[in-house]
């Protein structure tokens, strides 16, 4: 008989919706090309502005300011470019937060020369006082802020709205990675300030493979795209549309802006369900970003002396699928970049565990995990006993 398995990382994907799978099913009926005139064209020009429609009302942005990429990354790679303009000076440096994901890290077509690294608070939140300090002593040089709605690994939620105000009021603009945050907490220019906006399709129970970037400010715009060709997505992204994705990720971001608010207060109780068990049973547990502000279907957690990369193993032979942060970084299990901005102790940052919930997560998936992870962490204090006896 197999082992039920219980999936727990959807911070690194989410199984895919079923109005999302059967979207997608009916999308890739549709024979016409998008930017065909003839009815079959139009068909599936309407599935595709009908989900841009899905997506814009997700992120609060106009319709026409949606433009859809492969994921993430590529959106991050559009954004991050000294040629995004709104009609004022060149941008001349890129800010990133210390906690930010490798695809914004890398600082993409701005210069290794020009980017420069904001610290986090141990709360584990964009130091705001250094951000100020840091746009005073770049001045005159106009600057970019990358920052993110919310840490992947953590879940703690930036103060993007301070830090888009201190940005602004220095000439600035800012670009909010909301991949995590996306259906799960307001992400509207109105709420975060932001100039631009990017999110990812397979964090809300869409398909891999198809991303958005939303401007907030009308008059921004991309001074060259990365992909050119036939002008699609108003010129920002070239290529034929994947129609099919696109209509299944409309069909989740509909799913998830009518569910956000039941849905978080659900993960919520789930999560710290987790953590309290977790906690009983192991009181040196460390929970990760704890005292400030986290989104609701994220915990990440360490017992001291418990190495991730052990307790990973142990947990996936028990049937539990969780991660040790990004799943970004190629399979490795290495310690958090996130954790040693917030000046987490090395050792303790290398058994840390990401839990993450999402629309599929029940009360049985805590239970089965709980139980696992206590077995688990006994056997393993109980060998390292042994070995050092």
């Amino acid at each position: 008989m197999s082992l039920e398995r219980v999936y727990l990382d959807y911070n690194a994907t989410s199984p895919l919706l079923p109005v999302a799978r059967e979207a997608m099913v009916a999308a890739l009926d549709l024979i016409g090309n998008p930017s065909s005139i003839h009815a079959e064209g139009r068909m599936a020009r309407r599935a595709l502005e009908t989900s841009r429609a899905s997506v814009a009302a997700l992120m609060g942005v106009r319709v026409r300011d949606v433009v859809f990429t492969s994921g993430g990354t590529e959106a991050a790679n559009l954004l991050l470019t000294p040629s995004l303009g709104d009609g004022g000076l060149p941008l001349e440096r890129l800010f990133v937060c210390a906690g930010e994901h490798a695809c914004v890290l890398q600082g993409h077509r701005f210069t290794a020369a020009q980017v420069e690294v904001v610290p986090m608070t141990a709360e584990g939140t964009i130091d705001l006082t250094a951000l100020s300090a840091m746009l005073a002593a770049a001045a005159p040089a106009r600057v970019m802020l990358a920052l993110q709605a919310a840490n992947n690994e953590t879940g703690v939620v930036q103060p993007v709205r301070e830090a888009s105000d201190i940005v602004h009021a220095a000439g600035g603009l800012v670009v909010c990675d909301a991949v995590q945050a996306a259906g799960r907490i307001d992400i509207s220019p109105e709420k975060l300030g932001a100039d631009a906006v990017f999110m990812s399709a397979h964090k809300i129970g869409g398909p891999k493979g198809v991303a958005a970037l939303a401007f907030a400010n009308t008059r921004l715009h991309i001074g060259q795209a990365l992909v050119r060709g036939g002008g699609q997505e108003r010129g920002v992204r070239a290529g034929t549309e994947n129609v099919a994705a696109i209509a299944a990720f409309g069909a989740a971001a509909e799913w998830a802006l009518s569910y956000r608010e039941t849905e978080m207060e659900r993960l919520a109780g789930l999560r710290n369900a987790l953590e309290a068990k977790v906690g009983a049973a192991f009181p040196d547990v460390v929970v990760f970003g704890r005292g400030a502000e986290r989104l609701a279907q994220t915990s990440s957690l360490a017992v001291p002396g418990v190495p991730a990369e052990t307790l990973l193993i142990a947990l996936d032979l028990g049937g539990v699928a969780v991660s040790s942060g990004s799943a970004c970084s190629s399979g490795k299990v290495q310690p958090s970049h996130v954790l040693a901005a917030m000046g987490i102790d090395l050792d303790l940052a290398k058994g840390a565990l990401r839990v993450s919930f999402g629309w599929a997560s029940s009360e049985k998936d805590v239970q089965v995990f709980c139980e696992t992870f206590e077995k688990s962490v006994r056997n393993i204090r109980a060998r390292q006993m042994r070995s050092a006896a």
